[in-house]
């Protein structure tokens, strides 16, 4: 019986890779206040959103507005990503506005069906808006599952598209930031939650 489970298997993931190929990414690099953001995507949609940390977060100044400019772009782009950019630069530049603008379809298997990563970062994006914090443990509680407040940090380690999904809403129910980018940018996780914080107060 385990030859054809087995031929089965290789079959499906052959399938899968054959739907894959036929999805043809694109890249976008801008240079924002975090350093170089990577967009990637297909006409269908956002894949994921990468921010390479390659230098040292702006620090801001009321007579040097942050900016956010596209530095690397294809000839032609789809919609959907082109709407990723501007959602993009209105968030560091105007972020009063990003809430008004229309979000990017994703287009990344986790953000696919009706597993538990996928519901917890669709009740995130839904529901915690701009300037606000949750915590691990009432995300598990929004999405179903109050048990599941590891799951959760799984789930914001697994986000395909940060800044978009805004895993860095999300705190310890202690008050403290907690990881970001597993650990590697705390620090961004804390300009991130001080832009909003500020910006909202303006």
């Amino acid at each position: 019986m385990c030859w054809w489970w087995c031929a089965f298997v290789l079959e499906g993931s052959e399938m899968k890779k054959q739907g894959e190929s036929r999805c043809t990414q694109k890249t976008i690099s801008l240079l924002s206040p975090l350093g170089t953001i990577q967009v990637s995507g297909c006409e269908n949609g956002v894949h994921t959103i990468q921010i390479l940390m390659d230098v040292a977060p702006a620090e801001r100044s009321s007579e040097a507005p942050l900016s956010c400019a596209v530095t690397d772009s294809p000839a032609e782009t789809s919609p959907e990503m082109q709407r990723c950019v501007e959602w993009l630069q209105a968030y560091f530049t105007e972020p009063q506005t990003a809430g008004s603008l229309p979000l990017p379809a994703f287009h990344h298997p986790t953000l696919q069906g009706d597993a538990f990563t996928s519901r917890v970062l669709q009740v995130l994006l839904r529901d915690v808006k701009f300037g606000e914090t949750v915590s691990y443990k009432r995300l598990a509680e929004m999405a179903g599952n109050p048990r599941a407040v590891r799951a959760v940090g799984g789930a914001m380690r697994r986000n395909p598209v940060p800044l978009l999904i805004p895993c860095h809403r999300v705190i310890s129910s202690s008050g403290q930031s907690g990881p970001y980018m597993s650990g590697r940018g705390d620090h961004l996780k804390q300009w991130l939650l001080t832009h909003e914080r500020q910006r909202g107060e303006g």
